[in-house]
């Protein structure tokens, strides 16, 4: 576990760094020929956060080192609302799902007389804008119970073909975090495997991952609705019920990830209280880790929240990272930009591994 500078020669705080001694190097046995260096995490400032990171990579990646991590084992998992996308005033998922709603509402009477729906159909999100991602998973199942799994995927991707982001008046798919993009590029070039773990419905960002993060649909571990089994007249289809399945935020993100990879990730980022028992459990491991948290701290690029907010909230998570020597990315210090400067469709820059 990652504690003190001395033992891994770097610190994961936002202090001024020690230098390490280690000096980069790549076995081509071991980390991909021409490998990124520091030079394409382009959109960090020359902070110590930015230095932390490839302090840390270079560690763990440098052959002689006797912190050396072998490709197998290099794990990092990433939350996605808060983390690689905005989740504000309100989630994406939760977006999609109010709008398939207001689209149906015709077809279901009953929801004029059921909460949420009322409430929806009223105008009022307060409620479910604060229910958080338990909230939309039930919205979400309930609006699209019936669908195929291909019919959804289908209504996903058309979706994120046409819809925009109200304040930012570009389309949810422009809206990563460029310098996250850069730096899941750097972990993958560098011989990590990136995972996407997330409270949103996996298949929704399933569709979406591999176009914005560079990440394929199988390293994608997120909640899930419960599906039934149907063969009619030689058509096979699996058929989405209203049902949440599991719900993977808080401690059952560890357990996803464990029951899915098989194996403890090396590096984990969060941005919410959510995200904690990811990042403990990740820190828990042997030898060097890396847990960090977002800080949504700039206002005025994207958003500004943290302990007081109804959701996306980060209270006990600043506390453990002050305590236990994660690192804490100050969004309106660390970074040079938030978005990309165009509204070109976003794609990661190096292959998935």
């Amino acid at each position: 576990m990652i504690r003190t500078m001395h033992r891994y020669c770097i610190a994961l705080t936002v202090v001024v760094l020690s230098a390490c001694t280690v000096t980069p190097h790549h076995d081509a046995s071991e980390s991909p020929a021409g490998a990124s260096s520091a030079a394409t995490l382009a959109s960090w400032n020359d902070s110590a956060t930015k230095r932390s990171i490839v302090d840390f990579v270079t560690l763990v990646t440098t052959p002689e080192s006797k912190d050396f991590i072998p490709r197998a084992d290099r794990i990092a998992v990433f939350d996605n609302d808060g983390t690689l996308w905005p989740e504000q005033p309100a989630s994406v998922q939760l977006v999609f799902a109010l709008q398939r709603v207001k689209t149906v509402a015709g077809r279901h009477p009953e929801w004029k007389r059921q909460e949420p729906f009322r409430s929806i159909l009223k105008g009022n999100l307060k409620s479910i804008a604060a229910s958080g991602d338990a909230g939309s998973m039930k919205l979400l199942a309930s609006a699209h119970a019936g669908m195929t799994s291909d019919q959804f995927a289908g209504l996903v991707h058309e979706w994120f073909d046409s819809a925009s982001d109200p304040r930012f008046n570009r389309p949810y798919a422009d809206l990563a975090y460029q310098p996250m993009l850069e730096l899941l590029a750097y972990l993958r070039a560098n011989g990590f495997r990136t995972y996407l773990v997330t409270g949103s419905d996996v298949e929704f960002v399933r569709d979406i991952a591999q176009r914005v993060y560079g990440i394929p649909p199988e390293q994608v571990i997120g909640s899930t609705v419960k599906y039934k089994y149907s063969q009619t007249n030689g058509a096979i289809a699996l058929t989405r019920l209203a049902q949440v399945d599991t719900l993977v935020d808080g401690a059952a993100k560890p357990l996803a990830i464990d029951r899915v990879i098989g194996r403890r990730p090396v590096i984990a980022f969060g941005n919410a209280d959510g995200d904690v028992p990811m990042l403990e459990w990740t820190s828990a491991g042997d030898g060097p880790r890396l847990a960090g948290l977002l800080h949504h701290t700039d206002g005025e690029r994207e958003y500004a929240y943290d302990r007081a907010a109804k959701s996306g909230k980060l209270d006990k998570g600043l506390d453990e990272a002050g305590a236990k020597g994660w690192l804490v990315v100050d969004m309106k210090d660390d970074w040079t930009t938030v978005f990309k400067p165009d509204s070109a469709a976003t794609t990661a820059a190096a292959p998935s591994n």
